[in-house]
């Protein structure tokens, strides 16, 4: 699994909150664009996203489902971008002094992104997935939640 870290101004509960509200989902995850639909009891495990990625006019339907969740800790994905293929993707919270250290981990799981030689993916994941932690960072703090 390829990681990045970064720290969070807000307690690990507040990011957890960001992350529990699939609305926000392309607010902080760079290719997502358009939410569709946001399944009632999410982020219960099973419990989906239905959403777009790409860019317009390229854009795909697809979903993002949890394979597990413990609020304030962790939350991980299956998220899906066909015909790309699909990635397990986890998240952890662990409180630090500044706030919460957030881990994002990401593996292509399946289709041709698995295929993609490990040293690219790296490249490509870490980039893309740290922008990701500097958005969703940016909706926690900028909620009111921070404590900055």
């Amino acid at each position: 699994m390829i990681e990045v870290s970064r720290v969070v101004h807000a307690s690990p509960q507040e990011v957890f909150a960001v992350l529990a509200d699939g609305w926000t989902y392309p607010l902080w995850v760079v290719g997502a664009t358009h939410m569709r639909e946001v399944d009632p009891n999410w982020p219960a495990v099973g419990s989906r996203l239905h959403h777009r990625v790409g860019t317009w006019p390229l854009q795909i339907h697809d979903i993002t489902e949890v394979r597990a969740a413990e609020p304030g800790q962790l939350l991980e994905l299956h998220a899906r971008a066909w015909p790309s293929g699909a990635a397990r993707v986890r998240i952890t919270l662990a409180p630090s002094p500044a706030g919460t250290l957030v881990t994002m981990g990401e593996q292509a799981e399946s289709g041709p992104a698995r295929l993609i030689p490990r040293p690219a993916q790296a490249i490509m994941l870490k980039l893309r997935n740290t922008e990701s932690l500097n958005r969703l960072a940016d909706v926690a703090e900028g909620n009111g939640h921070g404590t900055r």
